[in-house]
């Protein structure tokens, strides 16, 4: 059953019933416009401001096209003055440096900025303690990192490729497998497509030895039997320990490699220890089964920077981030008009492993789980989500 609200000694939940409540919210990524459109919509005199280091919005699951020449950085960023104007939010362009009073008053690299309510939704960062990670490249560390990517490939006549992808050892969940299979088909494709795939030997390595298991259980024998039949060599069950110049050192040996492409584990955002707020072992925001930090009063977490509760298969992914700030923008609302917390979001995994003329549908849910066959229709589709998703927010209008 719903637990009660926290108490509220300095009687702000009032104050906010009375006057039209300020909301605070940090970032500017999937979960940070869904919560705007939630709040928006449900509170449509609240003042809302975003706070995040610029007003732009980063598509990041097409970050994996970039390095194949099919996107470049500008097609992937969108400025967001439209969107906060249509929706009345107020922008400050700030870095987040920690929180005080309990999360009523945010520290930015500008200042101080109270509120009556705060979401937390800046993502985390991946992990960089394995040694020598600096010659390993990290698609999803940005469009910068992509590009770099694409250079280092056009550079390449011949090589030897190494992709794998890793978890925080103190939250074995945070992890971001998906983009490196995709990485790894799409680039083998676009290989095959130049005529230079006989040139390149690729290898996928992983500490496991069923890589991408919190897919379901199709899609592991599915995603090892693509690798196979593309003559992608595996070495799985060998925990990376460290990367060099020359390669991938494993703890079964080598792995000799021109260029790695590596996606760490991930862990919590640089100032969530300067919170005062509870976090859990990777160093993520604590969130309830409402996606409410534990112990705090009206502050919420979604997305990659919060510890949810779930099944241990919970992805941290746009879809999910999107999710969990619809909930949390509920349950914030109510917690300002003095109602206990209701929504909760549900666990669901679903996304396409795109492997650049092709794609396959992965779903998992509480219930159940499917997988479809890989379709041609279904890279049409991916594509065809981001152009509505990136052109309702260039026309300033909710993405859809």
């Amino acid at each position: 059953m719903p637990h009660p609200p926290h108490p509220d000694p300095a009687g702000r939940a009032g104050a906010a019933r009375r006057h039209p409540p300020h909301i605070a919210i940090l970032g500017a990524g999937f979960a940070a416009l869904a919560a705007v459109r939630r709040l928006r919509r449900q509170a449509p005199q609240a003042r809302i401001t975003l706070i995040a280091p610029e007003p732009v919005f980063t598509y990041l699951p097409s970050l994996i096209w970039i390095p194949t020449g099919l996107r470049d950085a500008g097609d992937l960023r969108v400025p967001l003055r439209g969107f906060l104007d249509r929706h009345r939010v107020e922008f400050v362009a700030a870095r987040a440096t920690g929180l005080a009073d309990g999360g009523r008053r945010v520290l930015t690299s500008q200042g101080e900025i109270a509120n009556d309510a705060l979401l937390i939704a800046t993502g985390g960062r991946f992990l960089r303690a394995l040694p020598g990670i600096e010659h390993a490249h990290v698609l999803c560390e940005g469009p910068d990192a992509a590009c770099a990517i694409r250079e280092r490939l056009v550079r390449m006549d011949a090589g030897r490729l190494a992709f794998g992808f890793g978890t925080n050892p103190r939250e074995p969940g945070a992890m971001r497998g998906g983009p490196i299979f995709e990485l790894l088909f799409g680039i083998e494709t676009w290989l095959r497509r130049t005529r230079r795939r006989d040139r390149f030997e690729l290898t996928f390595f992983h500490a496991s030895e069923r890589p991408g298991e919190r897919l379901g259980a199709r899609a592991v024998p599915a995603i090892l039997a693509d690798m196979a039949a593309r003559g992608i060599r595996t070495r799985l069950g060998e925990p990376p320990r460290s990367f060099t110049a020359e390669g991938v050192v494993t703890a079964e040996g080598s792995i000799p490699a021109d260029m790695i492409l590596f996606m760490p584990g991930l862990e919590g955002p640089d100032w969530a220890a300067a919170s005062g707020l509870p976090l859990s072992p990777g160093g993520f925001f604590r969130a309830d089964a409402h996606c409410r930090v534990e112990g705090a009063q009206r502050v919420y977490v979604a997305g990659d920077a919060g510890s949810h509760p779930g099944p241990d298969w919970l992805p941290k992914q746009a879809h999910m981030a999107e999710l969990q700030a619809d909930a949390a923008a509920r349950n914030l609302l109510d917690e300002l008009a003095g109602r206990p917390p209701r929504a909760r979001p549900r666990p669901e995994l679903l996304c396409v492993i795109d492997t650049l003329d092709a794609g396959t549908l992965v779903y998992r849910g509480a219930r159940r789980s499917w997988m479809l066959p890989r379709t041609r229709l279904l890279h049409w589709a991916k594509k065809r989500f981001e152009a509505r998703y990136l052109g309702a927010l260039r026309r300033g209008a909710p993405p859809v």
